[in-house]
């Protein structure tokens, strides 16, 4: 089992989702996968996509000295991303959710160019 803890961004669309999901059903619909997504992680940190090292964005390497990095599939093209990390004190899995965003911003932070 893995603790889920959100980043200060994460946080904040999680609660801006959770809010508009009760008056809006694409949000209702993201909401609902991301809940059950955290879920999955709680049960299996390694449930997501791992992205390859070297296409860590630097962003997150900079700022939160992710190591690896996992990816999840939402509804409406929108993205999770989280990284596993230990706690020092105890052994304890920990996944810190990162980003949660539409698609047109998971390109922009991997920049990723339109064709």
């Amino acid at each position: 089992m893995a603790k889920v803890i959100f980043s200060e961004e994460a946080q904040k669309v999680y609660d801006f989702l959770e809010e508009q999901s009760k008056k809006s059903k694409q949000e209702r619909m993201i909401f609902d996968s991301l809940t059950a997504k955290i879920k999955l992680i709680e049960k299996n940190p390694f449930s997501g996509d791992l992205i390859r090292k070297s296409l860590i964005p630097r962003y997150y390497k900079l700022k939160y000295s992710a190591k690896n990095l996992f990816r999840m599939e939402l509804p409406q093209f929108w993205r999770m991303l989280y990284t596993l990390t230990d706690r020092e004190e105890k052994i304890e899995i920990i996944a810190f959710i990162l980003d949660v965003f539409d698609h047109k911003d998971y390109d922009k932070r991997f920049g990723y160019k339109k064709r």
